[in-house]
């Protein structure tokens, strides 16, 4: 038997009132992915408790790590899936280029409009490697994908990664990385949280002003501001990390398809394979790449684990509509062609979310997110995918096993409620 794994990132959500009090996912037409579901059995993760977890925090879950108990600093993840050289001692941050007012601080878009591209953002990366000095120390900063990005800092003694974050959306819950319903849109001061982080904390504050006054006056920015765009004129940080990690593997030969240097960074510490997708013009072009990449990844893999981001932006820009479009675009343009050719009788396919986005809140939220196993071994149950129904819901770290359970198991025996 081989398992897909597809997690769609940020599919949960709320009822909302522009899809008369349903979630995307319960108004979206998607008679592949409901097909599945019928065919199979559904039910809920509790990803992270009742913290709002971020994408790596919720990626690390689905794929069977208690978060509580094994947690790995997005920072690393970052620098990891980026190719990035990291010492223990190094602090590892994700970063946003963000838009700011001239005060450096009051920030007027955290993304940068998501219109940055990455061409732009690598010369802004450029610009500030080449125009900015820490005292005392030195470091990498590399952009990754759009407004995305990763800062490594060295100092002459090891840095401790007991910091807050600079990004003010973001915050440690139960020493996790996780979303805030609400924030003030303001560049936070990053302050130590232990004596022994002081130094790593002034850093990162060095940082985060010195790199603004070089992207503020970056001939990038300034021709964006001309084309009426935001500029990339600051740089926002979280989830450091000062420490090497590493993941159980799964059982087996894996393969991973993934948009983001994250996922990569997960997968390259669980020892699967990192399969590159092309990018294609137009969104349908674009999924029914991926699946036939999936596919034909498959044949020569035990398993194959493909991320699909799209679900997540929508919830993030609070467009109910647009998140529902591109759920029915997943299904039209990937699942359909991919489960076209596919032998479910020896194939066992499952479908989850990392984290609920929810339009509502323009955020992650510690709402439980629904989940579909289908294929070899799985009894029909004939539910519906989607936020509400009649299946169990778990924590988070067990599905994988739920997923990779014998075929002989027919029923929910494997499955442990949430207390």
């Amino acid at each position: 038997m081989k398992w897909v794994l597809v997690v769609l990132d940020g599919v949960g959500d709320l009822p909302h009132p522009d899809l008369n009090g349903k979630t995307p996912l319960q108004s979206a037409r998607a008679p592949n992915l409901q097909g599945l579901a019928r065919a199979g059995r559904t039910g809920a993760l509790r990803i992270a408790k009742d913290v709002a977890p971020e994408s790596d925090v919720g990626v690390c879950s689905v794929l069977g790590h208690n978060p509580f108990e094994c947690h790995v600093g997005r920072g690393f993840l970052e620098a990891k899936g980026a190719g990035m050289r990291f010492n223990d001692g190094d602090l590892a941050l994700r970063a946003n280029f963000a838009s700011v007012d001239n005060d450096g601080t009051t920030l007027t878009d955290r993304r940068a409009g998501r219109s940055l591209t990455s061409e732009e953002a690598g010369q802004l990366a450029k610009d500030v490697t080449a125009n900015v000095k820490l005292d005392g120390a030195s470091f990498k900063f590399k952009a990754t994908k759009g407004h995305r990005g990763v800062l490594v800092i060295r100092a002459e003694t090891p840095l401790d990664a007991r910091v807050t974050n600079t990004d003010p959306a973001y915050e440690v819950v139960h020493g996790l990385g996780s979303a805030k319903a609400r924030f003030e849109m303001k560049i936070a001061p990053c302050k130590p949280l232990a004596p022994a982080a002081k130094r790593a904390a002034e850093l990162v504050n060095e940082f985060t002003r010195k790199s603004f006054t070089v992207l503020n006056r970056s001939a990038t920015n300034q021709k964006r501001v001309s084309e009426g765009k935001p500029p990339g004129n600051a740089v926002l940080l979280r989830d450091p990390e000062s420490k090497n990690k590493t993941l159980r593997p799964l059982p087996g030969r894996w393969a991973i398809l993934s948009e983001m240097p994250m996922e990569e960074g997960i997968a390259k510490l669980m020892g699967m394979d990192i399969v590159r997708v092309k990018p294609h013009e137009g969104v349908e072009r674009q999924y029914a790449h991926v699946a036939d990449t999936a596919r034909n990844t498959l044949k020569n893999h035990d398993g194959v684990y493909v991320h699909l981001k799209g679900p997540d932006v929508f919830g993030h820009d609070g467009d109910a509509r647009g998140k529902k479009k591109s759920i029915e675009e997943i299904d039209a343009f990937f699942f359909k062609p991919f489960l076209e050719k596919l032998d479910l009788r020896n194939v066992r396919t499952a479908v989850t979310g990392d984290h609920s986005t929810p339009c509502i809140l323009k955020a992650h939220s510690a709402d439980p997110v629904p989940f579909l196993l289908s294929g070899a071994g799985v009894p029909a149950e004939g539910n519906r995918f989607e936020e509400k129904n009649p299946g169990p819901t778990i924590n988070g770290w067990d599905f994988m096993p739920l997923l990779l359970e014998t075929i002989r198991q027919t029923k929910h025996t494997g499955s442990r409620r949430v207390s």
